[in-house]
């Protein structure tokens, strides 16, 4: 079967990222993309889970109301693929595969895939910026060769993320970024920095994930000043689904997983304006 538009969501077996999957296939028909039927790529790590988590979806109350999945009449279809994000070689795994199947390019990426760990030392810090800042910018530059020319990029990030807990410094450091190499020096920084134990006197608070989101955000930000540059008028944004009570916030959030799925749905299918390379959370820019 062909189709008209192609989507795809990282770490999308629960949480979030299961509910953007959701969301796309119940707004799609009222969205200014629907121009016909609509593949929507689940992706996860676990090959069980990621099958599981599509059959959750065929058998979905909401979904089925209101006939949204091609099996009820509807123009969504939902297909699981691997992706591993912590995988160089899973990544353009996927890349290679989207190449061959989908020769006319894809629609949108929204990268959700992203690890919180307990704790704090050196180890941690490696482990948290390798998925959710090394690869996380891996997957949006091997992915946005293969978008169709007004594709977009979504990266779902954090208010964590703000720039708020630096020291001046740092803050202007990370303002004054004009590439992706500049925001991997901080990144850098701020390792070498936890391996001394010095991170607070470098102008660094003592989290790892929160810094990671940061430099996704200031890396989604380069990314998208890059494509700009070359003339591209694809979208690459950043965005914070907001407190979601999930596994990662330890069920204390304050917003349902559909509520968080509304900002990353917002910037792949709706009308943003043409805006590119900004920092989203309740369906608006924000701060960084």
């Amino acid at each position: 079967m062909s189709y008209s538009r192609i989507g795809v969501v990282t770490g999308a077996n629960k949480g979030v990222g299961l509910a953007i999957v959701r969301q796309l296939a119940l707004q799609y028909p009222k969205s200014p993309l629907n121009n016909g039927p609509f593949l929507i790529y689940l992706t996860a790590r676990d090959k069980g889970r990621g099958e599981a988590a599509v059959k959750q979806l065929e058998q979905d109350s909401q979904l089925k109301q209101a006939k949204a999945l091609k099996a009820d009449g509807g123009l969504a279809e939902i297909k699981y693929h691997h992706l591993d994000i912590t995988d160089e070689s899973s990544i353009k795994d996927l890349a290679k595969y989207l190449k061959e199947t989908h020769t006319e390019g894809i629609d949108f990426v929204i990268n959700n895939a992203g690890i919180a760990l307990n704790g704090f030392d050196s180890n941690i810090v490696k482990e948290t910026l390798h998925t959710n800042y090394y690869n996380t910018m891996l997957a949006s530059r091997t992915f946005l060769p293969l978008l169709k020319p007004t594709g977009r990029i979504v990266n779902v990030a954090s208010s964590s993320g703000a720039l708020s807990k630096y020291s001046d410094a740092v803050r202007e450091r990370f303002l004054a970024a004009k590439t992706e190499d500049d925001i991997t020096a901080i990144m850098r920084d701020f390792a070498s920095a936890v391996e001394q134990g010095r991170e607070k006197d470098a102008g660094f608070p003592s989290a790892a994930y929160a810094t990671s989101k940061a430099g996704c955000i200031g890396g989604t930000k380069a990314l998208a000043r890059a494509e700009k540059e070359k003339g591209g008028k694809k979208l690459v944004n950043a965005c914070c689904p907001g407190y979601v009570n999930t596994d990662m916030t330890k069920g204390n959030g304050t917003k349902t997983p559909d509520q968080g799925a509304q900002t990353p749905v917002l910037l792949a299918l709706h009308d943003i304006g043409g805006k590119t390379g900004e920092f989203w959370r309740d369906e608006k820019v924000i701060e960084w």
